[in-house]
C-alpha cells in the first residue's frame, strides 16, 4: 500500500523494541506491532508487569515465527540503557531493532516552588535521559552495523506548549523535541528514520500515579481534556509512523501546537497544516488567556496552601 507515492511502513518480520513497554503507552503499541505480525522486545523494570505484558503480546500473535521477549532493566543511565540493548540484541543475532520506539517516562506534577533538587534531577531523567540514553545507545550500534531502521521518540503535547505545574516535565518533553529535529537531520547520512509523537492526556496507570501530586489549580486547567486511551494513542502514533510524519499527532488539540509551533519540521500536507496553524492563530491566543485567568484567580487559594505545607513566606513589603 502507499500513500502519495509513498510505501507504508509494515512491521511484519521486523524486530521492534520498545521501551516502557509494560504498561500503558508502550504495552498498547507492543501489542499492535505484534498483531501486525513483528518481532516485539519490551523493557521495563517491573518483572511481574513484563510478565502480564509478554502474556498479553502472546494473545496478539500472528504467525509462531514472532518472537517476543521482555527484559527487566533500569535504562535511566548509559550503562542501563547499553545493557538493556545488548540484551535484546542476543536474541537477534547480535543485530540491532528494525525499529525501536522509545515508551519510557514519567511525570511528577508540583509548584516549581516546592520541587527539591532531586524532583528536578529526576524529572530531566525520567522524562529526557530515559529515551536519550537508549537513542544513543542503539544509533552507535546502528551505524556500526549499518543498519537502516526507525527510531521514534515519545514527547507530549506539553512539548509544544506547557502551564502551571509541568516545570519537571515540560522541559524534559520540549528537550526531547530538540533532540529529535536534531538527529532526524543528522541521521540521515546512516539511512535511519526519525519520529517524535506528541499525546495529548493519555488515562493510564502512570496518569493515575501522577494526579497524586498534581496541583489542585493544574487539575482545574486539565479538567475538559478528553485525552485518549493508551489503545486509542497507540493507534495514531502507528499511523503517523506509517505516514512517515517526523512530528506525529494524535488528536485535534496537538495539531493546533504542532502546526502553530512547526519550526523547521516537515509540513505533514502544506495545504491542511496552513489551514490548522490559521485556526491556531486565532484559538491558541484564546487558550492562553482562559488558562493564564485560571491561574490568576488561584492566588489566594496558592498562597494559602504555601502556608499549609509549611513554605517559609514573608510579609509583603509592597
Amino acid at each position: 500500500m502507499s500513500l502519495f507515492g509513498r510505501t507504508k511502513w509494515n512491521p511484519a518480520g521486523k524486530h521492534c523494541y520498545v521501551t516502557g513497554g509494560s504498561a500503558g503507552l508502550g504495552l498498547s503499541l507492543a501489542v499492535l506491532l505484534a498483531s501486525h505480525g513483528a518481532h516485539v522486545s519490551i523493557v521495563a523494570r517491573d518483572t511481574r508487569k513484563l510478565e502480564d505484558a509478554l502474556a498479553k503480546l502472546e494473545s496478539a500473535r500472528v504467525s509462531n515465527d514472532q518472537v517476543f521477549r521482555s527484559h527487566s532493566f533500569s535504562i535511566g543511565t548509559a550503562e542501563g540503557a547499553n545493557a538493556a540493548l545488548k540484551a535484546v540484541m542476543e536474541e537477534h543475532s547480535g543485530l540491532t531493532p528494525d525499529a525501536v520506539f522509545l515508551c519510557a517516562g514519567k511525570s511528577t506534577p508540583k509548584f516549581f516552588v516546592e520541587m527539591s533538587e532531586q524532583d528536578l534531577t529526576d524529572g530531566m531523567t525520567n522524562g529526557y535521559w530515559v529515551q536519550a540514553w537508549t537513542a544513543w545507545a542503539v544509533t552507535k550500534k546502528m551505524v556500526e552495523q549499518q543498519r537502516k531502521g526507525k527510531l521514534c521518540f515519545v514527547s507530549s503535547t506539553l512539548g509544544y506548549m506547557s502551564f502551571i505545574g509541568y516545570a519537571s516535565y515540560s522541559p524534559a518533553k520540549q528537550a526531547l523535541r530538540g533532540l529529535a529535529d536534531t538527529l532526524r537531520s543528522e541521521l540521515i547520512l546512516y539511512d535511519i528514520d526519525v519520529h517524535i509523537f506528541f499525546p495529548p492526556t493519555m488515562f493510564t496507570p502512570g496518569y493515575e500515579e501522577e494526579n497524586k501530586t498534581k496541583p489542585k489549580i493544574t487539575l482545574k486547567i486539565e479538567e475538559d481534556d478528553s485525552g485518549l486511551q493508551p489503545d486509542q494513542a497507540a493507534a495514531g502514533l502507528f499511523k503517523g509512523i506509517q505516514a512517515g510524519h517526523a512530528h506525529i499527532t494524535a488528536d485535534f488539540m496537538t495539531d493546533l501546537f504542532r502546526a502553530s509551533t512547526r519550526g523547521s519540521a516537515p509540513y505533514h500536507n502544506f495545504f491542511y497544516d496552513s489551514l490548522v496553524d490559521g485556526i491556531a492563530r486565532i484559538g491558541v491566543p484564546f487558550w492562553r488567556s482562559g488558562v493564564d485567568s485560571l491561574v490568576r484567580k488561584h492566588r489566594a487559594e496558592h498562597q494559602q496552601y504555601l502556608k499549609e505545607q509549611g513554605f517559609p513566606l514573608q510579609n509583603g513589603s509592597n
